[in-house]
């Protein structure tokens, strides 16, 4: 059997990132960055974190990924009559 292959596909990703304050450690800030990335490897996403992590103060709490295909298989709808305009 053959391993099934995954095409990667470019994908509007958000994610939300929530780091602690240099100042005030005990308090949580949230960024969200969004850019168009190919799936399922992020690494326009991977590039930014590791950016993050080298330069920014604020150490990160935690990141919560979403990502929409930006291609979809056609949505068709019927009409359901006829308009005539003069």
């Amino acid at each position: 059997m053959e391993p099934i292959l995954r095409i990667p596909d470019w994908r509007m990703t958000t994610a939300e990132l929530l780091y602690h304050l240099p100042d005030h450690p005990h308090v949580l800030q949230a960024f969200l960055w969004q850019k168009v990335d190919l799936a399922p490897a992020f690494p326009e996403l991977s590039r930014f974190l590791d950016f993050w992590r080298r330069e920014i103060d604020g150490p990160l709490h935690s990141v919560r990924v979403a990502s929409a295909a930006l291609t979809r298989a056609a949505e068709l709808r019927y009409a359901n009559g006829v308009f005539t305009l003069h």
